[in-house]
């Protein structure tokens, strides 16, 4: 049997979930700034539910941004952790296709386009098909953006996520026809990490603890522009 503990804390939203064997478990809470203080003890209660430790676990996994740079880095630290005290592999899950999957758990839809407000004008931006499995599978890259400038592919989907309560006007001028419909209150959730985990480790995609690592995109864009310098 499967088991994969996941958590996400890129978002004002604080969740842990447990994936058994196909079951998920979840604990999520909206509460910005007390993911440091919510975490270990959501971890704590699925693991006693389930009446297994840490050693039964055969991975784990975060939501490994984009996102808050603090509350990446506490998903990071938090599972870098248990993976090397448990000695564990560990899957990192985009924070943008755990949105897109939540989506698509949720709704009949075939593509989810994610927004997060990145601040500075710009938006955390990235396309996801449902695949053949109703799993959220990137089309093109993910991206720190200009809400005038993202780039789609010509599917009709959905739009997710905080960066559309910010820039709605500007998105909705770039896909038009495509948008069948808005829900700015899409929050990244444990849950969806794990399920996208499962399928990671299930493929052989599970890393060593030193090679998972989190996702800034500004960092992603810094280093493409130094070197091209």
């Amino acid at each position: 049997m499967m088991k994969i503990l996941a958590v996400e804390t890129a978002t004002e939203a604080c969740s842990a979930a447990l994936f058994l064997d196909g079951e998920i478990r979840q604990r999520w809470r909206l509460a910005p700034r007390e993911h440091t203080r919510l975490i270990l003890p959501m971890m704590d209660a699925l693991l006693a539910e389930a009446a297994i430790s840490v050693h039964d676990l055969d991975a784990v996994a975060f939501g490994r941004g984009p996102g808050s740079f603090t509350g990446v880095r506490i998903a990071t630290s938090i599972i870098h952790g248990v993976a090397l005290g448990a000695d564990l592999p560990v899957l990192p899950v985009s924070t943008l296709a755990a949105m897109a999957q939540a989506c698509f758990d949720e709704h009949p839809v075939a593509a989810a386009f994610t927004a997060m407000d990145a601040r500075m004008g710009e938006i955390y931006w990235a396309v996801y098909r449902r695949n053949a499995q109703g799993l959220a599978e990137l089309s093109g890259e993910e991206s720190v953006t200009l809400a005038g400038q993202v780039d789609f592919p010509e599917i009709q989907g959905y739009g997710i996520g905080s960066g559309w309560r910010v820039y709605q006007t500007q998105l909705q001028e770039q896909l038009q026809e495509l948008l069948l419909h808005i829900d700015v209150e899409y929050l990244p959730g444990a849950a969806a990490v794990a399920r996208l985990a499962a399928a990671d480790f299930a493929s052989g995609r599970a890393l060593p603890v030193e090679q998972a690592m989190p996702v800034y995109l500004r960092d992603r864009v810094a280093k493409k522009q130094s070197e091209r310098q």
